[in-house]
């Protein structure tokens, strides 16, 4: 998920989207993920020289990617959405300056206990056995892009890099994820647990596993029914409470974890056995499903 916290971005951000034609480029691509100029001109019945301003204007503000493929004539540009999910922050109460940012990819965790249906991938291949958790502790697992089990939990450590006399004001964590059905299933509801240092933040219930169609980065040797997305979100803990995607989950807020600069950052995803939903869990990151990016950590302090 992109997050728009200057004004000015939001500016033009906003005056991308303020023209029918450039909507219609957007809902072209969302079908079609990726287009050439003569591709996307042709399905909205215009010329190629109509579009070339209207492609300028969303590739500026960051809405589109382009990116020069071979074609019948030489190279041509192919365009597809960057990102299908943008939070625009229109007053951030933070320094820009007091802010960190880390990527923690799939197979970084700490810790882990998975029950099957489970295993785990790189980006070119499966890391030893599916449904075989001790393939978790093989070294390769640190190259991996995607993880999934049916009922368990992964553990990842969050650097905490703040220093003496700084409090922590915001934790943001973004990634893709949905549940673990034996194949795939839309419908397959899992009530997903998140901790920090061992307190339950709260829980979301992911609808499905979802494979009726191909993750847009999700690599071409990977099965066919197996997870292919996940839904991208976003957890947020501030002084209000906890939140996914801006919905509060829980009343526990930034406080009550009690974070110095002392402190570990442990976060973990569980699927427990007491859960109404127990249908697994699958984490995506980068070279799979839609989103490209690892886990996602953003700390505020002041």
């Amino acid at each position: 998920m992109r997050q728009i916290n200057n004004l000015n971005k939001v500016h033009e951000f906003c005056r991308a989207l303020n023209s029918p034609l450039r909507i219609k480029i957007i809902e072209a691509l969302t079908v079609n993920r990726a287009m050439n100029l003569n591709e996307i001109a042709e399905h909205l019945g215009v010329t190629n020289g109509a579009i070339t301003s209207h492609i300028k204007i969303l590739h500026k503000a960051e809405i589109i990617s382009i990116k020069n493929s071979p074609g019948k004539r030489g190279l041509q540009k192919t365009c597809s959405l960057k990102e299908t999910k943008i939070l625009l922050d229109l007053k951030s109460d933070f320094d820009r300056g007091n802010i960190y940012e880390v990527s923690l990819p799939i197979g970084s965790y700490s810790r882990i206990k998975a029950m099957p249906t489970c295993g785990l991938a790189t980006k070119d291949f499966l890391i030893g056995e599916v449904d075989s958790p001790r393939y978790f502790d093989d070294p390769m697992r640190s190259n991996a892009s995607i993880l999934w089990f049916t009922q368990g939990y992964v553990e990842y450590r969050i650097p905490n890099y703040l220093r003496p006399k700084q409090m922590l004001k915001e934790i943001q964590i973004s990634f893709e994820i949905s549940s673990e059905a034996p194949g795939i299933c839309d419908e397959w509801p899992s009530d997903i647990h998140f901790y920090l240092n061992d307190t339950l933040l709260g829980s979301w219930t992911s609808p499905g596993d979802y494979g009726a169609e191909r993750g847009r980065y999700t690599p071409d040797w990977w099965f066919d029914y197996w997870n292919q997305y996940g839904l991208l979100k976003l957890l947020t803990i501030n002084s209000s409470g906890c939140f996914i995607d801006g919905l509060r989950i829980s009343d526990i807020n930034i406080g009550k974890l009690n974070i110095d600069n002392k402190s570990e950052l442990v976060f973990r995803f569980e699927v427990p056995e007491h859960a109404e939903n127990v249908g697994g869990i699958t984490l995506f990151g980068k070279g799979f499903g839609n989103y490209n990016q690892d886990i996602e950590a953003r700390i505020m302090y002041k």
